[in-house]
């Protein structure tokens, strides 16, 4: 009767011990101004990402700064040329086009207030990504270069939103 006790006595403290324990924090619901780590040749970038028209259409404007290795991404429904131009936007950028596997096309310097348009070279962009000016020659990325589209693809999970399979490739 002796061990019963015991053993009823342990199997009570241990269920307080465990009621009492930290539960995992709960991850606070990602939104546009969440930033995540997608890297390009492992180079680690922290963006934003720009999803809706919405967001694509005001992107970076009317900011003073941006954290160094931090950046915007725009993902598209379908490939295409793209352009990109400076209104409001008061910080210099390069910005990067992206093809449907996630390989860098191009990189293009883009100017404070520059409300002249700069075209892709390409047809095939499905991604553009806005960092700080110099960010890619500083870290070596030139076209050619590989986003890490598993992270992406969580990223957008994160947002609430699913990747259109149709149109970009996860095929590295």
């Amino acid at each position: 009767m002796k061990l019963h006790y015991h053993t009823l006595f342990t199997l009570a403290a241990l269920l307080v011990l465990c009621a009492c324990a930290p539960t995992a924090p709960k991850a606070e619901p990602a939104t546009v101004d969440t930033y995540f780590p997608i890297s390009i040749d492992k180079i680690p970038l922290q963006l934003q990402l720009a999803l809706t028209q919405a967001e694509q259409n005001k992107g970076l404007m009317h900011r003073d700064s941006m954290a160094e290795d931090h950046g915007m991404l725009f993902l598209f429904n379908q490939p295409k040329p793209r352009s990109f131009w400076m209104r409001n936007t008061r910080i210099p950028l390069d910005i990067g086009y992206f093809d449907a596997s996630g390989r860098l096309l191009e990189i293009h310097a883009l100017y404070p207030y520059d409300e002249n348009a700069v075209a892709s070279r390409s047809q095939q962009v499905l991604i553009a990504i806005e960092t700080n000016r110099g960010w890619f020659a500083r870290n070596h990325i030139t076209p050619g270069a590989q986003l890490d589209l598993d992270a992406l693809s969580h990223a957008i999970t994160r947002r609430g939103k699913s990747l259109n399979r149709d149109a970009i490739s996860t095929a590295h």
